[in-house]
């Protein structure tokens, strides 16, 4: 249930004998934050909030600002299920991060993505986005070490050399017991990869259900004594984790996306929606693919986009369209690719809408649609094609961030400044880092 008062959350954490409460935020870079509190003092906790330092919090204050306070989104509330029947039962709480004088942080992802919300809300859209998040489980070696180890040796939808089907299970059941609505589950196509997927919903409902996932699938790997990630391409040669995101535009309950007279059911603002993504996804992709690691996914051959470009039915393309059911109209939506699960969902929603309220504002026109395999053509053909190519690396997609002031503006200029400062020092240490693949293939010739 989605608690709405101080007085319901207070019987269920008397009901339940919760004995802890961790109060949960993200920080810039994505990573879930907490503090914990103990049940007995919950009740201040919601009258008077909860105060602590923001300065060692990537991306929040300097140390000579650092009171920051927690202001609890009691809706948010909820029992962590694998604490029940251990001893300690525990529960969390989601978190919007508030100054000192009683203003939302600038910096605070979730108010980032309210903020665009808000924007989008003015200009009578809602927005709902389903993200289909992929993973990868590996061994951990006997002092608990990440092993470079696949857990299994399955494939896509195997059952038979599939160890995980039962992990998966338990983790779907946990992620309902947060409130997710969990639709579908299965092995994804490399080695020890997986998928879960559950309902669409508002963009912030979404963003908060990407991040518990992201925290139930770590823990209840861990009890399995296996490790749960979300790098985008944690081994050369195979498929990497995408985070493919589904996206439509509501009025109430109207579907804005559908058109039944046009050849692919999309409505004018679906299709400006849709080019302003398009027109803005070099920029996009620098929240979207924050890793040095992502752009290693985003190459030919392991079912990644490359190349921007749109099309119905066409998972070769950035941005696929689904085919349309009737009876369906609610589900006319678009599939944004590229983006993976390393990413802060807050902030990837965020832009992603920004963009494409910018392209209804401006009433852009959507390309041409693709139907033929994007896969097969070099990147000198694509070019050839008229097919523009997808940043390279982060550096690049970096440079295309800081030129945009559609992107750069919704992420706001502390959160920009501080979220590029870290991804440059990222980059540099890359830069400067010595790999295998260097020592393997220079050490012995010069």
């Amino acid at each position: 249930m989605k608690y709405q008062s101080k007085e319901q959350v207070m019987d269920a954490i008397g009901r339940e004998n919760v004995q802890f409460i961790r109060l949960q935020f993200t920080d810039t870079c994505g990573a879930l934050k907490a503090v914990t509190i103990p049940a007995s003092k919950m009740a201040d906790a919601i009258d008077h909030n909860v105060w602590f330092d923001g300065s060692s919090i990537e991306g929040f204050t300097r140390i000579c600002e650092s009171d920051m306070f927690l202001k609890l989104d009691l809706s948010t509330f909820a029992i962590i299920p694998w604490t029940v029947g251990n001893g300690i039962v525990v529960a969390r709480c989601i978190c919007n991060v508030f100054l000192p004088d009683g203003q939302p942080f600038a910096g605070d992802p979730r108010h980032i993505l309210a903020t665009q919300i808000e924007r989008a809300t003015r200009m009578g859209f809602d927005y709902y986005v389903g993200p289909e998040l992929e993973f990868f489980l590996f061994e951990k070696g006997e002092n608990g070490e990440l092993m470079p180890l696949p857990h299994d040796t399955a494939g896509y939808f195997d059952q038979t050399s599939d160890k995980a089907a039962q992990i998966r299970k338990e983790i779907a059941l946990a992620l309902d017991k947060f409130g997710l609505d969990v639709e579908a589950l299965h092995h994804e196509v490399a080695a020890a990869q997986h998928e879960i997927d559950f309902k669409y919903a508002d963009a912030l409902s979404t963003a908060d259900a990407t991040m518990t996932m992201k925290f139930t699938i770590k823990a209840i790997a861990e009890q399995h004594g296996l490790y749960g990630t979300f790098m985008p391409k944690p081994i050369a040669g195979i498929n990497g984790s995408g985070m493919h995101v589904h996206q439509s535009l509501f009025r109430e309950d109207t579907p804005l996306f559908f058109d039944a007279n046009d050849p692919y059911k999309l409505s004018q603002v679906a299709k400006q929606f849709l080019a302003g993504q398009l027109a803005h996804i070099k920029a996009i992709c620098a929240i979207t693919n924050p890793l040095v690691n992502s752009y290693k996914r985003l190459v030919a051959g392991y079912e990644a986009p490359v190349y921007i470009a749109w099309g119905q039915k066409n998972r070769s393309t950035l941005i696929r369209v689904p085919r349309y059911t009737p009876g369906r109209e609610k589900a006319t939506r678009f599939e944004l690719r590229c983006p993976d699960p390393s990413t802060n969902p807050y902030l990837a929603f965020a832009v992603m809408l920004a963009a494409g309220l910018d392209g209804i504002e401006r009433q852009m026109e959507v390309p041409t649609a693709v139907e033929e395999n994007l896969y097969e053509l070099t990147v000198a053909e694509a070019r050839a094609k008229g097919f523009d190519v997808l940043p390279q690396s982060l550096d690049e997609s970096l440079g295309f961030l800081e030129k945009d002031t559609v992107i750069r503006g919704a992420l706001g200029e502390h959160t920009y400044n501080a979220f590029t400062r870290a991804k440059k020092s990222e980059c540099e240490q890359y830069r400067v880092q010595v790999s295998e693949w260097e020592m393997d293939a220079y050490f012995g010739k010069y």
